[in-house]
């Protein structure tokens, strides 16, 4: 199956959910329709990656067995929705202004706020807002998830899964919040150990390693399959977070939908940055440690940070690291001895995921 046909399943799906939502809401009131279009506006567009990558775990596991059942696209459907309520947090968090080019959700919401003329602070309400509606995106995909197992055969270890994908991202996102104030009193010689653990956390498994092995759980996986697919999505979603994190830093922002330089206003405290410091004289150093993370950097001092940066040879060791995760990944692929169909979909998407530019 095409990916093109992976990402219309499970755009029908999202879209039957969501009607689903509006009738069972229709008692909520008019004031209740502008938190359901923000929530709905968040399903819009995308890559629907976790939904692929839980495809071709499927495929994994059932081979060529058609059709493909229902329960898999309500699967990819609720990782889409844990996705948005991971953004809308994640947007929060950093006070990020835009979202794949759009409005991030708690900006959205602040401005439908004074368009309603409201009374009180927008940018307040647009924040306790986008707060519930990261919530409320996280109780769907729960819904949605739920769902879809009633009856599968293999729903209590699919719940499972699902749960550490939960717990993980919810830890992930704290400690990432937390190196941003806690580097500065941390040996130096653990930052990159500490960033790579948040990398893992916060982005690397619940973004490829967990969809694959949800997908290969619906599929009737056993111990040994999963184990060979974990040994392949771990270093896949690795190399992904790293190359997130190169984009965070020099990607153009006319394809990333991100203001050049986000991370560095954000403060994100990245393998890429524990790296530069390793190498950086003591005064450029400084200068790092003492730009970063301010949300007012010009476009100038942008440009000076992401030259010292690439001065350092962090970015170049950054494209070993994703270079090196991607020959891990490889490897694990071959000795997985799966399916074609399946090897073809994680080799594709893996190189889809680790090559992209936004």
């Amino acid at each position: 199956m095409s990916s093109s046909l992976v990402i219309d399943a499970v755009a029908e799906r999202l879209d039957l959910f969501v009607q689903s939502m509006r009738l069972r809401s229709a008692e909520y009131g008019p004031d209740a329709e502008l938190f359901l279009n923000a929530a709905a506006a968040t399903l819009q567009g995308g890559k629907r990656l976790r939904a692929r990558f839980a495809h071709a775990g499927w495929l994994a596991a059932a081979g060529d067995r058609m059709p493909v059942e229902p329960a898999l696209w309500g699967l990819g459907a609720a990782l889409e929705i844990f996705q948005s309520a991971a953004l809308v947090h994640d947007d929060l968090i950093d006070n990020s202004d835009t979202r794949r080019g759009r409005p991030a959700s708690h900006r959205a919401l602040e401005a439908a706020h004074r368009h309603a003329g409201w009374h009180g602070d927008a940018a307040a309400f647009g924040r306790s807002t986008a707060v519930l509606l990261g919530d409320l995106l996280v109780a769907w995909s729960d819904d949605l998830l739920e769902e879809s197992l009633v009856g599968h055969a293999h729903a209590g270890a699919a719940r499972a899964e699902y749960a550490r994908m939960r717990r993980d991202v919810t830890v992930g996102q704290m400690l990432d919040v937390t190196e941003e104030s806690a580097w500065s009193v941390n040996e130096p010689s653990s930052l990159l150990e500490r960033a790579l653990r948040v990398a893992a956390l916060k982005s690397a498994r619940y973004s490829v390693e967990q969809p694959i092995l949800l997908g290969a759980t619906l599929g009737g996986a056993d111990e040994r399959l999963l184990g060979r697919l974990r040994a392949f999505g771990h270093p896949v979603g690795m190399a992904f977070q790293l190359r997130d994190d190169m984009l965070g830093v020099f990607g153009d922002p006319v394809v990333t939908g991100k203001p050049a330089g986000d991370d560095l206003r954000e403060g994100k405290r990245t393998a890429l940055i524990a790296i530069a410091r390793e190498s950086l004289a003591p005064d450029a150093r400084a200068l790092l440690d003492e730009r970063i993370g301010d949300p007012d950097l010009s476009a100038a001092e942008v440009a000076e940070l992401q030259g010292l940066i690439r001065e350092s040879g962090a970015a170049t060791r950054v494209e070993q690291m994703i270079a090196d995760y991607s020959g891990t990944a490889a490897r694990a692929l071959r000795d997985a001895e799966l399916n074609q169909m399946a090897a073809q979909a994680l080799q594709a998407l893996a190189e889809a995921a680790i090559a992209r530019s936004a």
